[in-house]
């Protein structure tokens, strides 16, 4: 038996490699996942029977067991035939659906590849439903424009892009990237880590692999330890110091394992082999927890093994196939599988399934000659071998994904409503959307399609959000931030971000929505609560906070009414309850340790969690029972999981990625993400992870007036935290009476109208360091002091109406108390050492005490008796009593105190209560001092507030971080109200039931003028004055203000302190205006007004001394450039000018920093130094026999003697950004006015001197002869615009001092011009897209064009025809209209590319242009836009600016890319460099023998001789954002031309030309009639008014006979029926005779201007003969920038530097030269100063190769320079015949000729101006 069992029986080994080798007869089973290897004897394989529980010994078996009813599966099951082809795999391996003829889908369904049929719907939506993937074999979606395509198909936003992040699911993104991709860089507040990106610098060392390289957990011993309780890591990580040595590797590089000893368990864990620790209670608990089983080992029996399903359990604990039970052979080897052992049928010897079909209840079949019975398909054979039952598939889990019924031989599955059964009838498909992924990711929130990994970008820029959930109908998404300690929320598409919870928040860390009921839950673990809100967090409530340790995640189940949490506290566990929080039930408290995760399937009616330190993701019903591991491998770190259809998908913080999985079996699992930055939480965003259920509350919440929080069955009506229920459905509307106290961040209240005794924060803003308390039931307001922000502000006490009551001259206000009679509060201030006092809201304020204090603390007042107390805890602790008024001051304890802290008045027992941290004692004594006890004297380790209230005190502690209680009377009877509270400060017990007490000052407020305080009988009160006014003789009656005071800017404010009074105390002007950096101040003590600049604001303001009466004197033109010395003051007494200078100066050849302050006499005789060292004075003053002034080192005003220095003495200290200062007194006679009696006759401005005064007049204006009178503006005169505003700089004057002017709306203005004629300034601005004009001081601004503008370039008036003409870079046309904006009409709209300037010379009739397009070229035409010509097309780079000399009739451009200015003649020939190396010039004009330019990169206008490119002169420099710049001038805008008069005789457009003019109708109609016939005006529709012709008409019109005249320039016209009306509404009129002028005077006027052409010719040629030429070094480099985009600052044109090659170097030739050179036929010969060259290609290209040395001999030659395409332009505009004559005229033996190389390529794109939505693309850098 023994032997036969040898070589039968199943074996079980345990190996440690994952290969077995079993026996010559044996077959050997899958290993299992612990390594254990079985082996079976070989005749076991493909019995039917499942001999290794893993069913691995019939995996792939063939068996001939089928009956011929049923079909025999591939895979050796056999099921029924009606199965085959039904679409259904039930098989398992698909064989029953393989070669089945083609199903017919409905016309709304799919046709998968395998048969099967699915609805349309589902086809491509990243879901295999077909179970083959042929649904999902689609062609990869098109990214967008903003996307980047990964290589997976994927698409990403386009800036994550080569961002350091891996965003590609391939890592695409990151790839190929640019290795000059500049480093980011990170601000102040951040972290940068290895490889560049930023993070939060709270996030460095945090022990989080933030960076994904762990560079930002490198280096970090310098960093805070862990705390107490906790284990630091190698890496700075801190873990918790009971994982230290327990065999798991808990830190990121494995440091808490290393070292160990053995005894590192403790008394309840037991060691594992491993070294682990586990608890004690999990010892032989039938669970690995080793994970080494040896927790499992060296135990009892205590259960029964299991065995498989289908497996029999032998007595001796062996596992063997149900069908070997009762088959005669000895199994199990201890013979319990066999009779007597079961009651096994004996057997025969004679069965055969032909007999009685073997006594088999359904199949039969022959084995080694034995009778063996099977069963069909979904039955299994019972235990007597022949009969056989039906099998439950519903049983069996995950055989149906949600809904099961079973029948006898078969089942059905079905699906919860929202959900539909996929064809492989077994599992269910939600219907709707494609589920989307959202998880919080720290720094931002992202989105990611699970079955394509596609990612994209919800919110970002976020400080560390943790916790999220969303709310599907109403598309918000909620998140936690446990840096900010907000719960926020947001729309689902990332828009209106908006804060929900902002208080009392400490660690949010699980967030959960009630999408039927709108409620919004969540856990946090610092406070230890559960807490319920509306969304939009009003009507807040603390749910759960009772045997709370660390709640973390929760979900809700709003359908059931019920909501779950895990808490991984000292105990952790999954608990329950209903949303009320009643019902609260443990249902999960083993084998937990850090559950972290929670999700509800719905549809599945289970809950599934991960635990973090267990490494699983278990499961359970909703109940807590069949709770089951899914996976409990490969899971380094889960922290939250959700749940979707069949799937799971959790977040691991350890391998930041997403990971999913089978939610039954745990198997595919799959990597969603990985790379991540930070994985927190996770949700699925889809409409059935939010069914539809029944509201509880119903459409009327309830009934209930606040919230109505859903149960299990019906719902509860709940009130706010602290607010008490009045009946069942209603709350009390406020608070009667709570506990009010201060915790440094925030301050909360214990309603004492509830049990709960639950804190609740008090919404308020910038709390920071809130120390002092006090309240005022009577207004409902609650008082705070602040040390941080040095402020006292107050709120209602719910939050409302937050205001600062006072903030300034404090530092460290320590006591508050209000006197709640009248209305008074009163404050200690440590930090000045003094005791305030002022009216509630801050007004009337007056130091009380300021003498013999020392570090103030507490401060109580008793308006009953009129007394006030306070501690004193400085050098003599103390406490003391004084009236309300500070008089009868009196120390009534001084002994037997260290640290006197808090004080309470007893009212009832007339006592005076204190707690003294350092003595650890609570004491009370009489109000007098005497009687004194000690209350409490243990277990007070620091108590730190003191309140009192009905029969009990209470205080706060700060060591034992708790608010407790005591009989106020024995001081028995302690509690704990609350503990574990972190920074407690003082406390107060707010109530409504104080006794009314009657005083002096309620009636006419006791006669005083300001201020009435109480003060003790029989005086009753006293009157007194704001802080430095003096109390006038009636005792009553304040003075009106300051007589002797300092007065002082500190930059956001000004500041006084009284001289009147016996001490300093500063107060501040209360204008109503913000400052920014007020630098310098001053007093016009007559009219008692503060004068100040603020350089930041660039202004002048004054006010009244009390602050009223606030207006600007200078808005515009300010330059404050104060520098050193900066303090200056006059003695007039002592006839001294005194100044501080913060100068370094060396002496005897020592480096000392000597600062000193210094006097002289008014001539600068007898200079002495009065102080020094001082440490950094600024402002200087004198007042008296003092001298006073501002430190910026010691934040200090100081004071010493003017005479000696002596006796310095600090005024005010603390006062950061102090700057200028000034001494006044009123009271002191002022001196004689000079210029008072009619301001000295002068017109503007009346200067004194020592001997009499001047007149001055405005900037840039010159004062008259009569040296009385000015000028109205300058004659001559710069005007520019730089963006925001329009300047000018005065041409008549030498100063050049800009002046605004004051046109208001200007913002982004670009191109200007005038009109002489009006005096209008006209002007572009291409933010709004319209043409303006206004009058030279800014009045009557209109809009001229204000539509159809697309960014409008260049602006040109013409001053004769009354026209205005514009260039349009966005329409790219040249339009014109008349300067009221009528009659607008396109002029040319072909052949521009981004056109310019643009110009007009009315009188020749000329239109010129720039257009700096693909091909650069200056252009003109006449004033119509006929006869259009090219005048420069070659060597330009982006011509921007262009002006005209009219004297010299040259044009003037700028180029900006070539950086340098040229000029031609009208014609575009005799071009010439006038300016190179020009760094970015934008516009340019003219004036006299100057041209002026503005410049980007200088950011200043320039200006140079014309004639000779010399000069070069700075106007005015350091100005952002200059633009246009034009001269106006008498001499500029002058001559004429025919439509000078009466528009030319035209209806609407008159333009001038060369030879004649024409009269142009405008493109849209007026309403007027428009004719194209000079002096005639068409019929119109109606009949037109006398007064109405009068005005069209002429004087007198001439008629088509009239003789025809030819010139134009001479007055006469011509006859329009000769016009050849080739282009509509346009006719030619070359002889139309003007009014009152005949033949002789044009023909006089026309020699005239012929004489004179040819003077001004001659003129020319004999200048530029002269002119030298300048040559430039071929060395430097050249500045380029990328061309104008006006949508942004200058200060962004990037600038890279381009090397020019070699210019200008020159070649000299002899006219004379040998047969040998090349060149000798070239005419090159220097014409007018400019070097021409005949137009031969080919001998000109060999030229440009020449590269000669620069020592070519030039003896007395002088060449203009000019580059070879210059030189080519100029030779090409000219014929042969003047080529000739030119070269004729000049017989120089020598040229030089400046070469140069070709054009500069323009990198075959166009400068971005930035105007434009869409642009061609650019190689230069983008504005």
């Amino acid at each position: 038996f023994r032997t036969k069992w040898s070589s039968v029986s199943a074996v079980l080994c345990v190996t440690s490699s994952t290969e077995c080798s079993c026996g010559r007869n044996h077959f050997t089973c899958a290993v299992s996942a612990f390594g254990e290897c079985t082996c079976i004897p070989a005749q076991w394989q493909c019995d039917g029977d499942n001999d290794c529980g893993d069913h691995s010994d019939e995996d792939g078996c063939m068996l001939p067991t089928c009956s011929p009813l049923d079909f025999h599966c591939d895979n050796g099951k056999c099921i029924r035939r009606s199965w085959v082809c039904d679409g259904d795999n039930d098989c398992e391996d698909d064989s029953d659906e393989q070669d089945c003829p083609p199903r017919e889908c409905e016309e709304d369904e799919f046709s998968c590849q395998n048969g099967y049929c699915i609805r349309s719907l589902w086809h491509c939506d990243g879901d295999n439903d077909c179970g083959d993937n042929s649904d999902e074999q689609c062609d990869m979606r098109k990214c967008s424009e903003k996307e980047f395509r990964c290589s997976d198909g994927s698409c990403i936003a386009e800036h994550w892009f080569c961002d350091g992040d891996t965003d590609c699911k391939d890592g695409s993104d990151e790839e190929n990237c640019p290795s000059d991709v500049p480093a980011a860089t990170c601000s102040l507040e951040e972290f940068q880590c290895a490889y560049g990106r930023c993070i939060l610098d709270i996030y460095h060392c945090d022990g989080d692999d933030d960076c994904g390289d762990w560079s930002d957990e490198s280096d970090c011993s310098s960093h805070q330890p862990c705390r107490s309780g906790e284990f630091m890591c190698n890496s700075g990580l801190c873990i918790n110091a009971g994982w230290r040595c327990d065999g798991d590797f808990d830190c990121d590089d494995q440091s808490d394992e290393r070292n160990c000893t053995t005894s590192m368990c403790t008394a309840d864990q037991f060691r594992c082999k491993s070294g682990r620790c586990v608890r004690l209670s999990w010892r032989c608990d039938g669970e690995d927890d080793c994970s080494d089983n040896s927790d499992e080992e060296n135990c009892e029996n205590t259960g029964t093994p299991q065995c498989a399903p289908d497996q029999f359990l032998c007595e001796n604990g062996r596992c063997i196939g149900q069908r070997k039970l009762c088959n005669g052979a000895n199994d199990c080897g201890d013979g319990s599988d066999e009779s007597p052992h079961q009651n096994c049928r004996p057997r025969t010897g004679e069965e055969n399934c032909n007999i009685n079909n073997g006594g088999c209840a359904q199949k039969c079949q022959m084995v080694r000659g034995m009778v063996q019975c099977t069963c069909h398909t979904g039955y299994r054979l019972l235990e007597d071998g022949r009969s056989c039952q039906d099998v439950n598939e519903c049983a069996e889990e995950g055989y149906c994904s949600q809904g099961c019924t079973n029948s006898e031989g078969g089942f059905q599955c079905w699906c919860e409503q929202g959900y539909e059964l996929r064809p492989d009838k077994r599992s269910c498909k939600a219907l709707g959307p494609e589920p989307v992924l959202l998880f919080a990711n720290r720094i931002d929130i992202r989105q990611v399609l699970p079955h394509r990994s596609e990612y994209t970008l919800l919110l970002n820029n976020l400080e560390n959000a943790i916790a999220l959930d969303f709310h599907h109908s109403k598309e918000l998404v909620f998140w936690s931030d446990v840096t900010l300690d907000r719960i926020m929320r947001a729309n689902l598409n990332g828009s209106n971000v908006e804060e929900v919870v902002s208080t009392g928040l400490e660690s949010p860390g699980g967030l959960a929505i009630d999408w039927i009921h709108d409620k919004l839950y969540w856990t946090d673990s610092g406070t230890s609560r559960i807490e319920v809100a509306n969304l939009d967090g009003t009507h807040r409530k603390v749910l759960l906070w009772q045997n709370l340790e660390k709640p973390r995640a929760i979900a809700l189940h709003p359908m059931e009414g019920t909501i779950y949490w895990t808490d991984w506290g000292n105990t952790p566990r999954i608990e329950y309850s209903n949303m009320d929080g009643s019902n609260r039930r443990i249902i999960a408290d083993t084998h937990l340790f850090w559950p972290n995760g929670l999700t509800i399937d719905y549809a599945g009616h289970r809950m599934y969690w991960v635990d973090a330190k267990h490494h699983v993701i278990e499961r359970a019903d909703l109940d807590g029972r069949n709770r089951k591991a899914v996976i409990s491998q490969g899971l380094p770190h889960p922290f939250a999981i959700t749940v979707f259809e069949d799937s799971l998908y959790w977040t691991d913080w350890h391998t930041k990625s997403i990971n999913s999985a089978n939610k039954f079996t745990g198997k595919n699992q799959e990597i969603i993400r990985n790379k991540l930055h930070f994985p927190m939480d996770i949700h699925t965003l889809h409409p059935q992870r939010q069914p539809a259920g029944r509201n509880h509350c119903g459409a009327d919440n309830g009934g209930c007036t606040h919230l109505c929080l859903p149960s299990s069955k019906d719902y509860t009506c709940a009130c706010p935290t602290g607010f008490r229920k009045t009946s069942s459905h209603a709350c009390a509307q406020s608070l009667d009476k709570f506990l009010l106290f201060a915790r440094r961040m925030d301050i909360r209240r214990i309603s004492f109208d509830t049990d709960d005794l639950s804190d609740d924060v008090i919404p308020l803003a910038d709390v920071r360091s809130a120390v002092a308390l006090d309240w005022d039931s009577k207004d409902d307001y609650v008082y705070w002091t602040d040390v941080s922000t040095d402020s006292i502000s107050r709120a209602k006490w719910d939050g409302s109406s937050q205001e600062v009551v006072v903030d300034t001259s404090l530092e460290s206000p320590a006591g508050l108390a209000i006197d709640w009679v009248t209305s008074k509060l009163y404050w200690t201030d440590a930090g000045t050492d003094r005791i305030e006092v002022s009216n509630t809201d801050g007004t009337m304020r007056t130091v009380l005490i300021w003498e013999n204090l020392d570090r103030p603390r507490d401060i109580v007042v008793d308006p009953v008796g009129g007394f006030m107390y306070w501690t004193d805890w400085g050098a003599s602790p103390k406490i003391e009593r004084a009236g309300m008024d500070a008089s009868n001051r009196l120390v009534i304890i001084s002994s037997n105190l260290t640290w006197p802290n808090g004080l309470a008045i007893d009212y009832e027992s007339q006592r005076l209560y204190w707690a003294d941290a350092g003595m650890k004692t609570i004491e009370y004594a009489s109000l007098d001092g005497s009687s004194r006890k000690v209350l409490i004297r243990s277990n007070l380790p620091h108590p730190f507030g003191l309140a009192l209230y009905g029969e009990r005190i209470y205080w706060t502690d700060w060591q034992a971080k708790s608010i407790q209680s005591a009989d106020r009377r024995t001081g028995q009877a302690r509690e704990t109200l609350q503990d574990n509270l972190e920074n407690l400060m003082d406390i107060h017990v707010f109530h409504r039931h104080r006794p009314p007490v009657h005083t002096a000052c309620e009636v006419s407020n006791g006669g005083c003028s300001h201020l009435c305080l109480l003060a003790p009988l029989p005086k009753g009160y006293s009157c007194t004055c704001p802080t430095g006014i003096n109390l006038q003789s009636d005792g009553k009656t304040c003075s009106p203000g300051m007589t002797s005071f300092l007065i002082f800017a500190r930059r956001t404010d000004i500041r006084m302190v009284s001289l009147d009074i016996p001490y300093f105390a500063d107060v501040v002007v209360s204008v109503n205006v913000t400052m920014k950096n007020t630098i310098a101040v001053g007093v016009d003590p007559q009219e008692g007004k503060v004068y100040w600049s603020d350089s930041t604001l660039r202004k002048i303001s004054r006010a009244a001394l009390d602050g009223s009466q606030y207006e600007d004197i200078i808005t515009t033109g300010t330059n404050n450039n104060l520098g050193w010395p900066n303090g200056l003051a006059v003695d007039k007494a002592g006839s001294q000018l005194l100044w501080a200078d913060a100068h370094t100066e060396v002496r005897f050849c020592s480096s000392t920093l000597l600062i000193r302050i210094e006097a002289a006499d008014l001539n600068g005789a007898n200079r002495r130094t009065l102080l020094s060292p001082v440490q950094h004075p600024y402002g200087l003053t004198l007042l008296d026999s003092y001298i006073y002034w501002t430190d910026w080192q010691t934040r200090s005003i100081h004071r010493a003697d003017k005479d000696t220095g002596a006796n310095v003495v600090l005024v005010r200290a603390n006062l950061p950004g102090l700057m200028d200062i000034q001494a006044v007194d009123r009271a002191r006679p002022l001196g004689f006015n000079k210029c008072g009696v009619r301001n000295g006759g002068c017109s503007h401005l009346c200067l004194p001197h020592p001997t009499g005064f001047s007149c001055a007049c405005p900037t840039g204006i010159q004062l008259k002869r009569d040296e009385q009178t000015c000028d109205s503006s300058p004659e001559t005169y710069l005007l520019f615009s730089s963006r925001a505003s329009i300047r000018r700089i005065s041409l008549d004057t030498s100063d050049h001092t800009d002046v605004h002017i004051p046109v208001p709306e200007l913002n982004n203005v670009i191109s200007l011009d005038y009109d002489s004629v009006d005096g209008k300034i006209y002007y572009t601005d291409v933010f709004l897209d319209v043409i303006r004009r206004s009058d030279l001081n800014g009045s009557n601004m209109e809009t001229v064009i204000g539509q159809g503008l697309k960014t409008t370039d260049g602006l040109a008036v013409d001053w004769v025809a009354r026209n205005l003409y514009w260039t349009d870079t966005g329409h790219n046309t040249i339009e014109v209209a008349r300067l009221d904006g009528s009659s607008r009409k396109v002029l040319i709209n072909n052949s521009l590319d981004e056109p310019r300037a643009i110009a007009v010379f009315p009188k020749k009739g000329y239109l010129f242009w720039t257009d700096w397009g693909h091909i650069a070229k200056i252009e003109r035409a006449n004033l119509d836009g006929s006869e259009r010509k090219i005048l420069i097309n070659t060597d330009l780079g982006w011509p921007n600016g262009l002006t005209l000399d009219y004297d010299t009739r040259r044009i003037y451009w700028v180029d900006a890319h070539l950086d340098r200015i040229e000029s031609c003649d009208l014609n575009g020939k005799l071009r010439q460099v006038l300016v190179s190396q020009v760094p970015h010039p934008f516009a340019v004009t003219q004036q006299d023998r100057w041209i002026y330019w503005t410049d980007w990169q200088t950011k200043s206008v320039q200006r140079v001789d014309k004639y000779s490119g010399r000069n070069k002169e700075t106007v005015l420099a350091n100005v952002e954002g200059l633009m246009d710049i034009i001269v106006v001038s008498p001499q500029r805008q002058t001559g004429t031309n025919a439509c000078g008069v009466n528009n030319g005789g035209c209806t609407h457009l008159c333009f001038a030309r060369a030879s004649d003019f024409i009269c142009v109708c405008p493109d849209e109609p007026d309403g007027r009639p428009c004719s194209t016939v000079p002096g005639v005006v068409p019929p119109g529709p109606e009949t037109t008014s006398v007064s109405e012709r009068s005005q069209t008409l002429p004087g007198r019109v001439t008629t088509s006979t009239t003789k025809p005249l030819t010139s134009l320039e001479d007055g006469t016209v011509t006859d329009c029926t000769r016009c050849n009306m080739q282009v509509p509404s346009v006719c030619h009129h070359p002889n139309i005779l003007l009014p009152g002028e005949g033949l002789h005077v044009s023909y006089i006027i026309g020699g005239l201007l012929s004489i004179l052409f040819i003077l001004l010719l001659i003129a020319a040629l004999i200048i530029y003969r002269h002119n030298k030429s300048k040559f430039t070094d071929p060395g430097l480099g050249n500045l380029t920038y990328s061309n104008p985009s006006y949508r942004t600052s200058t200060q962004e044109v990037k600038i890279e530097t381009i090397p020019k090659p070699a210019m200008y170097n020159q070649l000299c030739y002899k006219k004379e030269a040998g047969p040998d050179h090349g060149y000798t036929k070239e005419k090159i010969k220097i014409v007018e100063g400019i070097c021409l060259l005949s137009s031969d290609d080919s001998e000109w290209d060999d030229l440009k190769q020449i590269r000669s040395s620069r020592g070519g001999i030039l003896r007395d030659h002088v060449c203009m320079k000019t580059d070879t395409v210059s030189i080519q332009a100029s030779s090409g505009s000219l014929d042969d015949t003047e080529t000739e004559q030119l070269l004729q005229e000049e017989q120089s033996e020598c040229s030089s000729v400046n070469t140069a190389a070709a054009t500069p390529e323009r990198r075959g794109s166009l400068p971005d101006t930035g105007w434009k939505h869409q642009r061609k693309p650019s190689t230069e850098s983008e504005v």
